[in-house]
């Protein structure tokens, strides 16, 4: 959750009285993304009213995929759900994701997005990413999926071996494998507030996603130095032709594009190979995925939430 101050309240409502319909006990884990308004302080308010609710408050924001491991660290359930805090991940679908891993024995239920509420050019941008990506990456990977989904503890222990600091979660839970199966639904709009991920930021998830399940972005680069040397050769031929039969070839105009096409085709491939370079040396450099200001889940503190956190 990052500043969801207004959708809190409804939030918490709807997945405790989803999660009391199955019967079986649990724990709601909420991690505050480093919000700025006052996410955090209802939170902790509100484990007054459902005592299954723990909170995790990290030290700044460090985006959602780190969010997403935190809870996953934490989350000691035989089954766990996996959800956005906006609502836009419909906790009464809770329910149905527990009934079908229950009864077909999969390790692993994904939310599939049938209908989306939200501006036609996201959708567009969501759509082309997920037919790029699924047809480049390793394994396969199932279109208009997010992170909403249920695990279970076999599936869930699995991902936590990832260790890797550009994360795309939807492409390691396909990357486990294990029986998987679907749930499909109508993705709603915001119940309030404006997305967190802007164009920039989904456009950054999608270049982690296939820098990290897929080899193309340095094939790419081998077939464009390919094609190169193909125009190169047939260049020659061209030349030599043209000097045997008397045909001068064009001047500085063919130079002139000659030297443009190979110097941006090195400048392809030196950004690719540097988008490569860089990611190896923040993997290298084996800092935290995330950093923990606090933690609120004892028993005490709910019942008194003015107590000093956990830490």
């Amino acid at each position: 959750m990052f500043n969801e101050s207004g959708l809190v309240d409804r939030l918490m409502e709807e997945v405790n009285l989803n999660l009391n319909t199955i019967g079986d006990s649990f724990e709601v884990w909420c991690v505050d993304d480093g919000s700025s308004d006052n996410t955090l302080e209802k939170l902790i308010q509100l484990r007054k009213t459902y005592p299954a609710v723990k909170v995790i408050s990290l030290s700044r924001n460090f985006g959602l995929q780190a969010a997403i491991n935190a809870g996953l660290d934490r989350a000691e359930g035989e089954y766990v759900v996996i959800m956005d805090g906006d609502l836009q991940d419909p906790p009464k679908l809770i329910p149905e994701l527990y009934a079908k891993i229950r009864s077909t024995g999969a390790d692993v239920v994904s939310a599939v997005r049938n209908r989306r509420k939200e501006k036609f050019s996201k959708r567009f941008y969501i759509s082309v990413f997920h037919k790029i990506f699924r047809n480049i990456s390793e394994g396969k990977q199932v279109e208009q999926t997010g992170n909403f989904c249920i695990l279970s503890r076999k599936a869930a222990d699995a991902i936590l071996k990832f260790t890797e600091h550009n994360r795309y979660f939807p492409g390691i839970r396909n990357f486990i494998g294990f029986k998987h199966e679907f749930v499909i639904y109508d993705r709603p709009e915001r119940a309030e507030g404006e997305a967190k991920m802007d164009r920039r930021q989904l456009f950054s998830l999608a270049a982690d996603a296939i820098y990290s399940f897929s080899k193309w972005p340095i094939k790419a680069c081998l077939y464009l130095g390919l094609l190169g040397v193909v125009l190169f050769f047939l260049a020659i031929v061209y030349t030599l032709i043209s000097k045997v039969t008397g045909l001068a070839p064009f001047g500085w105009s063919s130079t002139f594009l000659a030297i443009s096409f190979f110097g941006s085709v090195q400048l392809t491939f030196l950004g690719i190979i540097g988008e490569y370079v860089f990611r190896i040396y923040k993997e290298v450099q084996q800092r935290p995925i995330y950093l923990i200001n606090e933690i609120y889940d004892s028993e005490e503190e709910s019942e008194n939430p003015q107590n000093v956190p956990v830490k």
